[in-house]
């Protein structure tokens, strides 16, 4: 299936983005951090909609209230969450902070079960639970007792964030009458080049040297922006054609990803308790898929 594919894209730049992006919060701000995600995506996010409209030409898309709303509303949730993420991975190692970024998940199926008509069984909510409990451990210190209640509420807040981006994405995208990979497309770059015009005004008018920071570090803002942009091709794509926690939760794939990153490229070491943790978020998504 088409979703499934477009999942696993997703979740594999994902964690190469959040991977530069660990990187590039030990070197400049949590704005400079975040705005390296959309820097460059805006035009790579054009030349995928040109390249979709030479393959399969159809008509422009008809932009009504209810659509300018979400695109605006998902665009500033990103960032918001994109920022807390960055503050996680200052707080704790990158595995760490992206373990429990991903808390995304949970929150999407909680959030969509109570604001969007999501349906979940008893296995599903199982699953919920079995992921929350994985949040608790990762965000412990050393021992499992000595839990970091600013990492968990941090890390939750975090997931939230993400997970109504994605709801506010797949409504946007349903609302317009188009193929779903030009429906996600256009969603795609309304919304970055929302976030990155946004960005760079906020960066001109509170610290201009937060851009010249991002310029002197061209290899590793252009890979944080490429990984961003095609990651999110997958994900807007994927939730164009199902339901935003189906989506989220085969997309916890992207743990064992990171785990690969942060042994083999970052050279961190990953307890064998996060190690646990996130192999319980997976088990949790499984759960949760086959609910």
């Amino acid at each position: 299936m088409a979703w499934i594919l477009f999942t696993f894209l997703a979740a594999a730049m994902q964690a190469w983005r959040n991977a530069f992006q660990s990187q590039l919060s030990k070197e400049v701000n949590t704005a400079g951090a975040t705005l390296a995600r959309f820097l460059w995506a805006t035009p790579i996010a054009l030349i995928y909609l040109v390249g979709l409209y030479t393959w399969q030409p159809v008509g422009l898309p008809f932009i009504t209230p209810t659509f300018s709303f979400y695109v605006l509303a998902a665009a500033a949730m990103q960032i918001a969450a994109t920022m807390m993420m960055v503050k996680l991975f200052k707080m704790r190692n990158f595995a760490v902070g992206a373990g429990l970024a991903k808390s995304e998940a949970l929150m999407a199926a909680i959030v969509g079960v109570i604001f969007f008509g999501t349906q979940l069984s008893l296995l599903g909510w199982l699953g919920v639970l079995l992921g929350g409990v994985a949040v608790f451990i990762m965000s412990s210190a050393q021992k499992l007792k000595q839990i970091s209640l600013s990492s968990v509420m941090l890390g939750l807040a975090c997931g939230a964030a993400f997970a109504l981006t994605s709801l506010w994405v797949r409504q946007a995208s349903l609302s317009l009458d188009l193929p779903f990979p030009h429906r996600a497309a256009w969603v795609l770059l309304f919304v970055i080049a929302i976030q990155t015009l946004a960005l760079v005004l906020y960066a001109y008018a509170v610290d201009r040297s937060t851009i010249d920071h991002l310029l002197k570090r061209p290899k590793l803002t252009l890979l944080t922006s490429v990984t961003s942009c095609l990651g999110s091709i997958g994900w807007f794509s994927a939730m164009s054609l199902q339901s935003v926690p189906y989506v989220k939760t085969l997309g916890q794939v992207e743990v064992f990803f990171t785990l690969l990153i942060a042994s083999f490229y970052l050279k961190e070491k990953v307890r064998f308790k996060d190690m646990t943790a996130l192999l319980m978020i997976a088990a949790a998504a499984i759960l949760v898929m086959w609910s």
